[in-house]
């Protein structure tokens, strides 16, 4: 497990934060740019030292104020990648990265250079130097340098906070590829979601130096405490869907949401049986109190009303079970009212394939 309960101040800004989380995975902190994250990951990594708090990750202590234990940064084993990458600028790549096993002398290696060569595609960039790096390339030699450091947790400072969408899009694949391929747990900043639904398996969302909602991705994703955050037009589900089978001819896949439910959506070329995460906007859901007939829309799936509650002064927040899936919708009150929806009532879910976005997913 991975337990952090930190408190400090800093000037004005007050950091009182607790999360708890399994060792594996990705464990994205995230909320709006001041909220605290940068702080907490700099007290993970000895960086700072807070007033009060205790961090143990896998079994061990690395801090204790109330025993006054405290290790140092290079005695936790934990690997940083800040927002821009901080490479050597009078070194090559190469000699970049063998600083990282520099580091390490004397300790058994998990990972070694010619794996992460590989693994980041750095071949045909060792003999350049940092001057000569797109920002990408940089980040990625970062990314190296840290993990030949045989860190036993990974921190990522919003590593792509600093690129263009081109070079961040060139970068997220080799995160996804960590990911999968290293059992090394990581701890990812963001203040971008479309991140988070990429990257991570478990969620911690910070508000002005507070956790207010932390779990799986899954269910954090239908916690008011993040839509408070993104806003009404990114609010909404995240779903855990296998695939069924894809069709050629109409372009659409179907994958299995929940114990029996089933969606379409625009994701080609993924393999029966693999994992595919789903986003359901609530702003992209339609309830009807009746099996549709005659429409376009390709998803009409059946479930049950969990909660209707206030949302704004015009809308309400309609949780639905899906059979073990839950979505979320924002309508009027009008249509709570025209429907007669209530809590423990059936209803129809209407949801267009091409507005579910997916990611593919594997498990490692």
């Amino acid at each position: 497990m991975i337990h952090v309960d930190v408190a400090m101040r800093r000037g004005d800004f007050s950091l009182d934060a607790r999360f708890e989380t399994p060792e594996a995975g990705v464990v994205a902190l995230f909320g709006r740019s001041g909220c605290g994250k940068t702080t907490l990951v700099n007290l993970i990594s000895g960086l700072l030292r807070p007033e009060r708090g205790r961090i143990d990750i896998g079994g061990e202590t690395l801090l204790d104020t109330a025993s006054g234990r405290s290790l140092a940064p290079e005695r936790r084993r934990v690997g940083y990648v800040f927002q821009d990458a901080r490479l050597f600028p009078h070194l090559t790549v190469a000699e970049n990265l063998a600083f990282g096993l520099r580091r390490v002398r004397g300790r058994p290696h998990i990972i070694e250079y010619d794996d992460v060569v590989a693994l980041l595609a750095l071949a045909p960039l060792v003999d350049r130097r940092p001057h000569s790096l797109s920002g990408g390339e940089r980040q990625r030699v970062g990314l190296g340098r840290a993990l030949l450091a045989q860190p036993r947790l990974l921190l990522l400072d919003e590593p792509l906070a600093s690129l263009d969408v081109a070079r961040r899009e060139e970068v997220l694949p080799y995160l996804e590829a960590l990911r999968l391929r290293l059992a090394l747990p990581m701890i990812y900043v963001s203040h971008a979601f479309d991140e988070v639904l990429r990257l991570a398996t478990h969620l911690v969302v910070l508000e002005a130096g507070r956790v207010v909602a932390q779990g799986s991705l899954t269910d954090v994703s239908l916690d008011p405490a993040l839509t408070a955050i993104v806003g009404p037009a990114a609010a909404g589900a995240v779903l855990d869907a296998q695939v069924l089978e894809g069709d050629a001819a109409t372009g659409l896949t179907r994958v299995r949401v929940g114990r029996s439910g089933e969606l379409r959506l625009r994701a080609p070329n993924l393999p029966s049986g693999s994992q595919v995460r789903v986003q359901v906007l609530a702003r992209d859901v339609i309830l009807s109190d009746r099996a549709p007939v005659g429409l376009s829309v390709r998803n009409a799936l059946r479930g049950h009303i969990v909660s209707i509650d206030p949302h704004g002064d015009e809308a309400c927040r309609t949780l639905i079970d899906l059979d073990g899936a839950r979505i979320v919708a924002h309508v009027t009150r009008d249509a709570v009212s025209a429907l007669r929806l209530r809590p423990g009532g059936e209803v129809w879910t209407l949801m267009k394939a091409v507005s579910l976005r997916s990611h593919a997913f594997p498990h490692a």
